[in-house]
């Protein structure tokens, strides 16, 4: 019988048996490979109010079986996906993506962390070769340096946690300090973009003091908690006077996949978007299969079984890697 985690109730957290529905035509599924836990969003979940949660964030899977509409995929291929922690991935063959040759599931599972800052390097102002300031080493923190330097930007990273930013360095970006530079000379309001991924407002108000006139800050990190008494006028003034573009990094800002004008489907709706979540985690495949990265340092595979530890551990932060993997492989 296969399995899944279930949050039940508040930090409680249970492996518990299901059934696969039928397979629709346009669907594919296979046997869980990994899965990533998103530390943030899933400990939140499980301190909340609203229960049964099925967690999870990204999935690869082994296909073992292929809906009859289904055309360019094949049993035994692997797929990366928006899954849930379970030991089976069922979803339309289009909204999963190929698991690049020779690359490893450990590191496809990053691409969904990827996507995460992804939507902001496709609607930035900012362009390639100016100045980009990521708050926040966690393991969106981390990914999206790696974005922005792939892209062609200038990156620096600020984390006060040394050894998060021991982790930033070992990913290869070197420029890194403890706290907002606001008084160096080589970036005081010459920063074109800060991404914060910390959720943190002092953060918010470092970047909106540092950016240059008209720059942007965006809101990527999710301020679970108030952290500080810093009142709203201090950044409502930084805003004002330095012109700044304070906005939301709501990664769901772009559509699920492009959608181009289609008569016979009008009503279906369009968007012809440039850009999309997916061909945004597309890019990030490409980008981790292209530059070859090792990111194997900075991940750890624990087991499924033994998920109540797991979490327990991540709540205490007694693992250090920032890329925690479920192994459904040993199940």
């Amino acid at each position: 019988m296969p399995q899944e985690i279930v949050f039940p109730a508040k930090n409680t957290f249970v492996l518990s048996d299901y059934q696969d529905a039928p397979l629709a035509a346009d669907e594919i599924r296979g046997p869980t490979v990994a899965t990533l836990i998103s530390q943030g969003t899933e400990l939140a979940w499980a301190s909340g109010d609203d229960f049964p949660i099925r967690p999870g964030y990204a999935a690869v899977f082994r296909v073992d079986e292929v809906g009859a509409d289904v055309q360019g995929v094949a049993v035994g291929d692997l797929r990366f996906c928006m899954g849930h922690h379970r030991s089976t991935q069922q979803y339309q063959a289009r909204h999963t993506l190929p698991v690049p040759h020779g690359m490893t599931p450990e590191t496809a599972l990053l691409a969904r962390l990827m996507g995460v800052s992804m939507t902001t390097l496709m609607t930035t102002k900012a362009r390639p070769g100016d100045s980009v300031v990521i708050c926040g080493a966690g393991p969106v923190g981390i990914l999206a340096a790696q974005n922005f330097k792939i892209g062609g930007y200038n990156v620096s990273v600020v984390e006060p946690d040394p050894l998060r930013r021991a982790q930033v360095e070992q990913s290869g970006v070197n420029s890194t300090f403890a706290e907002m530079p606001v008084e160096d000379p080589a970036f005081a309001r010459k920063v074109a973009l800060v991404v914060d991924c910390s959720g943190h407002e002092a953060a918010v108000l470092d970047a909106c003091r540092i950016v240059r006139q008209g720059g942007e800050v965006v809101l990527v990190g999710v301020p679970w908690h108030q952290r500080t008494d810093i009142p709203a006028h201090d950044i409502l003034r930084e805003v004002f006077f330095s012109y700044v573009n304070l906005r939301s990094g709501w990664e769901w800002e772009l559509p699920i996949h492009s959608r181009g004008f289609v008569w016979e489907e009008l009503l279906e709706g369009y968007n012809n978007a440039p850009h999309s979540i997916f061909s945004g985690f597309e890019k990030a495949l490409g980008w981790l299969a292209e530059k070859g990265q090792d990111f194997s340092a900075l991940s750890v595979s624990v087991p499924v079984q033994d998920i109540e530890r797991v979490y327990s551990d991540i709540s205490q932060r007694v693992i250090e890697e920032p890329f925690i993997i479920l192994d459904w492989d040993a199940t």
